[in-house]
């Protein structure tokens, strides 16, 4: 499936014009006369989509429900669309992570353009947000003591200094350290830290610092 677009705008007419150029482009397509209306169907954002925003809509802005989205933890990518283009909020809603900025009328391939990017990045996202959960899973698999480990060699401890802070011999860290690698699927320490630094478990400077 290509993907859904949800498009947000007032203008009734726009509204049926966009949906038919993006029919014809092969996408399904959502519409939405407000950004409440969106909200109160929140869209599904494991799935290939993006939205298209219009900047002034009645009741809650564009870039207030760009905000809002993002409060809700909402991953789906917003292309923003706008008869009047002003600096300021474009450059607001790019830096809060706006896929782009288009003003009207906008030309078919134009739209596309910025369609097809927004939805390369929502893959992108999704693979990573997928990979960041199956790391959880597989951190939630070790008993609390090769807990207890994994925190201490990712943070550049030596067998010796576990032991010792654990309260055990080198050779019982190094039965957890095998197991350890093991369950979390990995050959070196050095996978090990970056698997701890992406699901913040770890700071960036932290297995440095001693």
């Amino acid at each position: 499936m290509p993907g859904l677009i949800h498009v947000v705008d007032d203008d009734a007419s726009f509204r049926t014009a966009m949906e038919r150029r993006l029919k014809l482009a092969g996408y399904d397509v959502a519409t939405y006369a407000s950004a409440q209306e969106l909200l109160d169907g929140l869209p599904d954002d494991d799935k290939p989509g993006c939205i298209l925003l219009d900047v002034q809509i009645p009741g809650l802005s564009g870039p207030e429900l760009q905000s809002l989205l993002i409060d809700l933890g909402s991953t789906l990518p917003i292309v923003f669309l706008t008869g009047h283009a002003d600096t300021p909020t474009t450059v607001r809603v790019i830096k809060a992570g706006a896929e782009d900025f288009l003003t009207k009328p906008v030309s078919s391939e134009q739209l596309i353009d910025a369609i097809e990017r927004a939805l390369a990045r929502q893959a992108i996202s999704l693979s990573q947000r997928n990979r960041l959960d199956s790391f959880r899973t597989l951190v939630a698999s070790l008993t609390p003591r090769e807990r207890q480990v994994f925190d201490l060699i990712v943070r550049g401890r030596i067998n010796k200094q576990i032991a010792y802070e654990l309260g055990t011999t080198e050779r019982t860290v190094k039965a957890h350290r095998h197991q350890v690698m093991e369950k979390m699927q990995v050959r070196s320490l050095a996978e090990l830290v970056s698997i701890a630094e992406r699901l913040g478990i770890l700071g960036a400077n932290d297995g440095t610092r001693r």
